[in-house]
């Protein structure tokens, strides 16, 4: 089991709030602790606005607290009402990320109004104190690093999807470990979509180099969908390819354009972390593809019952093919217009020198 920066940073931020509690003189750091827990992101710009949220229902959650107190007192009935009212006010200010730490800030001013509106205000600085404790060591320790930590998981995701690949067709791999290995797939696929939103945010705080980020999602969503339609290929070499009776007969040449789709995939990879000679490809011939396609579909033709089932297959494997090329071609141009904007920028530098 790892610990990741984020459990760190959860820890680092309740022992600061805790720290900050005894230097302001708190009572008891309990809620700057609870505050600074309920604040941490994976990115800094989900840091900033759960902050900038977490300000605003809070006030507006004391605020009606202190009303609430002066109105009604403060007993139970009183309280849960309160509760109720600051959660369909979250609600609709579609802030209900909030809910959890706005209504441990009602709960404690309202408790502490019996002994007097200073303990009331302090509680209500003691969850700002957890608030700006968690938003300052998420930006200042390990600050996230979206586009390295989606590189990563990429390159987990291809090497479950290659390995499931590889083995498909021959069936080597046991059942159950087959099965097993394709929930973790399904997993990290649901992982990159995640980190993808957390890096698309991220685009919001890059003013300078929203043109260069933009280019660069296009590469990481068509990288999730190449991915995807690999994992789609998995599911219809289960479903349909040892369901036809004549399944044997190709194996041999579906488990070779499938290991050259996966190489393909691993070219394309390394090309866009910059680690391939210039013109180098391994892309699999076309040609061959296209004589796939005229012996299947006479083959399909001599009895289209029991054959039909290889047409999902071969289908499977174009469309992997399809948005590999696709994606090859999309990252030659972005890697081309981010080329000649350095060549851009630096041809001034140049001529002055």
């Amino acid at each position: 089991m790892t610990i990741g920066a984020r459990v760190l940073k959860t820890g680092m931020a309740v022992a600061l709030a805790i720290y900050l509690s005894g230097i302001f003189g708190f009572a008891s750091p309990l809620i700057a602790a609870v505050a600074a827990i309920f604040t941490i992101q994976p990115s800094i710009y989900r840091s900033w606005q759960r902050v900038a949220d977490q300000v605003q229902t809070n006030l507006l959650g004391a605020l009606i607290a202190l009303a609430a107190v002066r109105l009604f007192g403060h007993t139970p009935i009183a309280v849960g009402l309160v509760c109720i009212v600051v959660i369909l006010i979250s609600i609709r200010l579609k802030m209900e990320s909030t809910i959890s730490l706005t209504l441990v800030t009602v709960v404690a001013i309202m408790e502490a109004n019996g002994q007097g509106w200073d303990v009331a205000i302090e509680r209500f600085w003691m969850v700002l104190t957890g608030i700006g404790s968690s938003f300052a060591v998420n930006v200042l320790v390990f600050p996230p690093r979206p586009r390295k930590q989606f590189t990563v998981q990429v390159h987990q995701a291809y090497t479950q999807l290659s390995l499931l690949l590889r083995t498909a067709i021959s069936n080597e791999m046991k059942e159950h470990i087959f099965h097993r290995e394709k929930d973790k797939l399904h997993g990290t696929l649901r992982k990159l979509e995640e980190r993808y939103l957390v890096f698309e945010e991220e685009r919001k705080l890059l003013a300078r180099t929203k043109t260069s980020h933009a280019r660069q999602l296009l590469v990481s969503n068509q990288m999730i969908k190449t991915l995807q339609k690999g994992a789609d290929l998995l599911d219809v070499v289960e479903e349909h390819y040892f369901a036809s009776p004549s399944a044997g007969e190709w194996a041999k040449r579906f488990d070779r354009q499938i290991e050259d789709l996966t190489k393909y995939h691993e070219y394309i990879l390394l090309k866009a972390e910059d680690k391939i000679k210039p013109h180098a490809s391994i892309e699999p011939e076309e040609e061959r593809e296209d004589r796939l396609v005229k012996d299947l579909t006479a083959y399909i033709m001599e009895d289209p019952d029991e054959h039909k089932r290889l047409v999902f297959v071969a289908s499977g494997i174009f469309e992997y093919a399809y948005h590999l090329r696709r994606l090859e071609k999309l990252l030659d141009q972005v890697q081309q217009r981010e080329e000649h904007a350095k060549r851009e920028t630096a041809g001034p530098e140049e001529e002055l020198a």
